[in-house]
């Protein structure tokens, strides 16, 4: 904060105790006094014990001696109060008492000078727009312009994060190898700008990183700006929208004019697709206040107005919506593909975020990166920081690969929930539910191996059948999006068999299997009888990864039979499937079950140890 805002901080805080301070005088000084009874003070008089009194009209004060020394107060009720009885006491006392008379004054009401009359309402006055000035002009930086503008709306409410002491740099961003070499150009462009206009090269106006959240995009953005050591501007995309109608294109216009007093500078906009979706996909037509911010931003990027030396970097995970206006050379003509870290980058993001964490000699990152594929960065990050308070909460000096253990199933399935009474026929229904999942697993030769199988309630789950992959991969096959119905699938038939009825156990299995199953059929084109095509678009997607539909169907009512009988189709056969792997291993079922009922949970290498046995003891039986 530079010295003219402490000054105006502190002029306001000084002018608001000033106003406070004279309004409460004001009143303490008309502060109301008691008013005695009218009957006591003729009783002093009736009863001639007054030896004089003063009155003064203008205050309605009396003071009142008496013959014994003690002196009286009162408050008369109007400037008239002395009525014909007071008199006529004060009258027939000096006729019967010549030498001994009641003195008497009584004041004439002072004339007050207007000024002071007037004194109370403009104090009042002051107490109620002093301050509000000044918080207007505190919020609008001093500028007086229309009303809005005085309140401060239209200002941006960018944060410059040049002024953090710790400037991030590309060293602080663990793996994104190949999106840190992309963003080295903006750096030396930055820094050395001579060098590119010599030759006639053109540096991106914008650069837009695309990908899940977690990746570090916002991290990416600020090593460019600690890298090239200039000012660094974040808003976020959602922070320029407000219910008044043009606010946004207002901000806009205020973010680009603070960062052409920067140049060269970096603005980084995050979530731009909460202002940047495409245009006329409004119920309001074109004239909502989201169009007007973003044509706004597109004149700021490439348009009229010169901006030369800012960089506007932006974010987002849903790429695909983005107007095509805001992608086109000039403006966001760079795009860099931030992904997930694969099994190397998440070694190097482990030992970034655990330095400052004391590790046990029994953990070894390289085993933790591949036993956490689809993490993102954020996600290790947590991950660490979980299992370090895990180990404060278990009285450790170090994390110990058992505790980071339980905080990757923390992270991925939630928390257990030991406190939760649950009834034997419940565990029962649980332990067989996740065994068929577990048997089932075991004999679907494409499926990620089990890794830990627990009837203990964590998040919503009653249990949880945690399959890991051995390795990272980009694509499922037909096969094994198949295996993967027939998995899900194996729990409720397990209950089946065993007890002759299902439960509600396995609603989110058939809800994830049918639509594994309905995408098979109308995204990838998996079907032989409906055909390579693909009937519902990805792109029609929410920021979730599930399917909207769109407003207008793109195939008919006659289509929409086949896939759903597809779909049916498909379900049915892996159902079979299923259900034959565990009528031909119904031993192996209550084997892991049993162990379930009994030990809550079971590892991966206690249930390869239980199915191997059963395998050699129905072999040696044959």
């Amino acid at each position: 904060m530079n010295n003219k805002k402490v000054l105006q901080n502190v002029l306001f805080f000084l002018c608001a105790a000033l106003v406070v301070t004279a309004v409460l005088f004001t009143f303490s000084q008309n502060k109301p006094q008691k008013i005695l009874i009218y009957s006591e003070v003729v009783e002093h008089f009736k009863n001639q014990e007054v030896s004089e009194y003063t009155f003064d009209v203008g205050s309605r004060e009396m003071q009142i001696k008496l013959k014994d020394g003690q002196e009286l107060k009162y408050i008369a009720p109007s400037a008239i109060w002395m009525r014909e009885d007071i008199r006529d006491y004060i009258k027939e006392h000096n006729e019967k008492n010549p030498d001994s008379k009641i003195k008497e004054n009584i004041t004439p009401p002072r004339e007050t000078p207007w000024f002071l009359s007037i004194l109370p309402n403009l104090l009042m006055a002051a107490l109620v727009f002093v301050p509000v000035f000044m918080l207007m002009k505190r919020f609008s930086g001093g500028m007086m312009g229309d009303p809005i503008s005085n309140l401060g709306f239209a200002k941006s409410k960018v944060k410059n994060a040049f002024e953090e002491k710790h400037k991030v740099t590309f060293q602080d961003v663990a793996g994104s190898e190949e999106e840190k070499d992309e963003l080295k150009e903006i750096v030396e462009f930055l820094k050395f700008p001579r060098k590119y206009n010599e030759i006639g090269a053109r540096i991106p106006k914008g650069v837009l990183l695309v990908g899940p959240p977690g990746t570090g995009k916002t991290l990416l953005a600020k090593a460019v700006a600690g890298e090239a050591g200039v000012p660094f501007f974040s808003i976020s995309g959602s922070e320029f929208i407000e219910m008044y109608v043009g606010l946004g294109a207002s901000r806009v216009r205020d973010l680009f004019d603070q960062a052409k007093k920067n140049t060269p500078c970096i603005i980084f906009i995050d979530e731009i697709d909460s202002v940047g979706r495409h245009r006329g996909s409004s119920d309001r037509g074109g004239s909502d206040e989201r169009e007007q911010t973003l044509n706004q931003l597109l004149v700021e990027m490439d348009g009229f107005r010169s901006n030369e030396g800012i960089i506007v970097i932006a974010a987002t995970n849903r790429g695909d919506v983005l107007d095509s206006a805001l992608l086109r050379p000039g403006r966001f003509d760079r795009r860099i593909m931030v992904t997930l870290p694969d099994v190397k980058d998440r070694e190097y993001i482990l030992r970034v975020h655990a330095k400052g964490k004391p590790l046990a000699p029994d953990v070894v990152l390289g085993i933790v990166a591949r036993a956490t594929p689809g993490f993102t960065g954020a996600d290790l990050s947590n991950l660490l920081n979980e299992s370090a308070l895990l180990a404060v909460r278990e009285g450790s000096k170090s994390i110990t690969e058992s505790q980071i253990g339980k905080s990757i199933m923390k992270v991925i399935v939630g928390t257990e929930k030991r406190s939760k009474i649950i009834n034997d026929e419940d565990k029962k229904i649980t332990a067989y539910h996740e065994a068929g999942h577990a048997v089932t697993n075991y004999f679907c030769p494409n499926h990620d191996p089990v890794h830990e199988i627990s009837i203990i309630p964590r998040g919503f789950a009653a249990g949880y059948t945690l399959s890991l992959p051995e390795e990272d991969r980009s694509h499922l096959s037909r096969k094994e999006m198949i295996e993967n119905i027939t998995v899900l699938l194996g729990g409720r038939i397990a209950e089946k068999i065993i007890f002759g009825d299902v439960s509600t156990g396995a609603s989110n299995d058939i809800f994830k299997a049918t639509e594994i199953a309905r995408d098979m059929v109308a995204k990838y084109g998996m079907s032989e009888i409906m055909g390579p095509v693909a009937y519902e678009d990805y792109r029609n997607e929410d920021a979730s990864g599930k399917f909207v539909l769109p407003v207008g169907k793109t195939y008919s009512e006659k289509i929409a039979s086949k896939i759903d009988d597809e779909v049916k189709s498909i379900i049915s056969k892996c159902y079979e499937e299923s259900e034959e792997i565990l009528k031909n291993n119904v031993d192996q079922l209550h084997e892991v079950a049993r162990f379930l009922i009994e030990n809550e949970k079971m590892s991966k290498e206690k249930f390869n140890e239980i199915m191997l046995q059963s395998q050699l003891h129905k072999t040696n039986n044959n």
